[in-house]
């Protein structure tokens, strides 16, 4: 039987290791202490390695927080994910987004679950045959939330495995400009909508899939059952709109944690069936790695209970993800709705308020890029944020390149993995006063006194990194690596003891906008706050 973390004994056994010595703690002493940290820290699964040595927690800090994961039942939570239980309690579902990826026969719902896959797949490929023979230049895929996130980030990341001529362009926002700047590029006899709703009610995709009907049939169109197709449930008003080729899935599949379903579609005909199943692949294996590793070895549950001692015993309130491989330069985005969609709450299970902090921002940008933005106020900002550094030993580019080009973009990739690792050595070193001031700095201002510049050149150092390292980035990996962040999204939900698997939080918003949208019609602007009629008056253009 779980209790809530802050109603176990560990709970309080770490408030008093964190303000004994968790607190103070300087990561550079322990390196100097133990020669075998680095070693003792990193672990290994699904062929993805995790350096957690540069983080600010100790032996006892571990012991104590997987007594803490014992003590919340992460296990039996976790089996009772497995298992297809209704642990999403609030909306009487169960969560079975690892069943997706599962081979035949290894969870609930396996035939139901091969048998899509197989039709999904079957269809891919027909259409991926049409782009080959010319018949096909444009897949457009219409969707938001998790029905656009997850497939917009693993196509950018799996580019090199895509079939080449076929472009693939993701639509997302109601705002017009979105679709509107990818249609002049489009003909119509050459496209092909993906219309991703589970509902087919979503209120911004159906806009902007019937504005793509209406620019489809001003543009010659005829056939919308030959340029159309839906991943949605609700069939019939798929086939209303004039789809033929829908392709359904269930209530226990959440949005963002989707990507495994049919809504895989734009994935799949990107890099081809077989890929897909070695996508899905790395992600069982990863699953399999959290329900079968002791705790002690387990990464989902490591991360996870990093988080937490961030999070509520340090008081982080952000962290950053850096993945060094553009290919990955929408991972941040995708992983803020997976974590903080999930974890966003502020009550438990039982509805009763919670004391402590829950989901942090996550938050964060390609390196190299994100050097030259944020990362001045991660080496010297008042506010510690973790970060994650993902990078990438073996880069792909979709093609092979030759003689000083190949050279070339050898030396990049290089320069790219030494940034990657200067950057975690230079938050954990830091720089003194000392230090600084004995370096020739050739922009400073000479007339500003030495012991001033030494001030503003110093860095504080000790500020914790976690560093990712994939031997290569391809479906296998990318799948382990996403399952990777979703079992640890859940192991901290676990110890919190909230649903991760609800979003009521979205709810009010679009309430709300359904509620105002026939007063920019009207001008009525009865019963509302002085601010939002005055905004909705100046929408209207008064």
């Amino acid at each position: 039987m779980s209790r809530r973390c802050d109603r176990t004994s560990a709970w309080s056994a770490l408030q008093a290791h964190f303000a004994a010595q968790g607190a103070a703690q300087d990561v550079r002493d322990a390196f100097r202490q133990d020669p075998e940290r680095a070693r003792r820290w990193t672990v290994e699964a699904a062929g993805i390695r995790v350096d957690l040595s540069k983080n600010r927690w100790d032996d006892t800090a571990l012991r104590l927080l997987l007594q803490l994961a014992d003590e919340c039942d992460v296990t039996g939570q976790r089996d009772a994910q497995f298992r297809g239980d209704s642990i999403n309690h609030t909306e009487g579902r169960a969560v079975l987004h690892t069943a997706l990826r599962a081979p035949a026969g290894m969870a609930p719902f396996g035939d139901e679950v091969q048998a899509a896959l197989d039709e999904m797949l079957a269809y891919a490929e027909s259409v991926r045959e049409r782009a080959r023979q010319g018949g096909l230049t444009d897949l457009v895929h219409i969707g938001i939330g998790g029905s656009d996130l997850g497939p917009a980030m693993a196509v950018q990341a799996l580019a090199p495995f895509a079939l080449p001529g076929l472009r693939l362009h993701f639509v997302s926002n109601v705002d017009g400009h979105d679709l509107a700047a990818v249609l002049p590029q489009l003909r119509a006899d050459r496209t092909l909508f993906v219309v991703a709703s589970k509902t087919f009610t979503t209120q911004e995709t159906l806009a902007n899939a019937e504005a793509a009907k209406a620019w489809f049939l001003a543009a010659g169109g005829t056939d919308i059952a030959a340029h159309f197709a839906a991943t949605s449930s609700n069939r019939a008003a798929a086939s209303a709109f004039g789809i033929r080729h829908v392709f359904g899935f269930w209530d226990w599949v959440g949005g963002r944690y989707s990507l495994w379903s049919v809504i895989g579609l734009p994935l799949a005909i990107a890099i081809g069936s077989a890929h897909f199943r070695s996508f899905l692949q790395g992600a069982h294996a990863m699953d399999r790695h959290f329900a079968e590793a002791p705790p002690a070895q387990n990464l989902p549950l490591l991360l996870g209970l990093l988080d937490v001692w961030y999070r509520n015993f340090h008081g982080f309130g952000s962290r950053s993800v850096a993945p060094y491989h553009q290919g990955l330069r929408r991972f941040p985005a995708y992983l803020q709705q997976l974590e903080m969609e999930s974890n966003g709450k502020s009550v438990d299970r039982d509805g009763e308020p919670l004391p402590y902090a829950t989901s942090p921002v996550v938050w964060g940008e390609a390196g190299t890029n994100g050097q030259h933005a944020y990362f001045q106020m991660l080496h010297q900002g008042t506010d510690v944020v973790p970060v994650e550094f993902i990078a990438v030993r073996q880069p792909a580019y979709g093609f092979q390149p030759e003689g000083e080009l190949k050279a070339r973009l050898a030396d990049q990739h290089r320069k790219l993995l030494a940034n990657c690792l200067a950057q975690a050595q230079a938050l954990l070193q830091g720089k003194t006063a000392e230090e600084a001031a004995a370096e020739r700095a050739p922009t400073a201002n000479p007339a500003l006194a030495p012991e001033v510049l030494s001030r503003h050149r110093s860095f504080p150092g000790n500020r914790p990194s976690t560093l990712f390292l994939l031997e290569r980035l391809d479906p296998a990996s990318l799948g382990a690596l996403i399952a990777l962040y979703e079992q640890r999204v859940f192991v901290t939900g676990a110890i919190w003891g909230i649903n991760s698997f609800d979003q009521w939080g979205v709810e009010l918003g679009k309430a709300l906008c359904n509620q105002l949208l026939p007063r920019l019609d009207t001008g009525n602007v009865e019963g509302l706050d002085a601010s939002t009629a005055a905004a909705l008056l100046w929408a209207r253009g008064g």
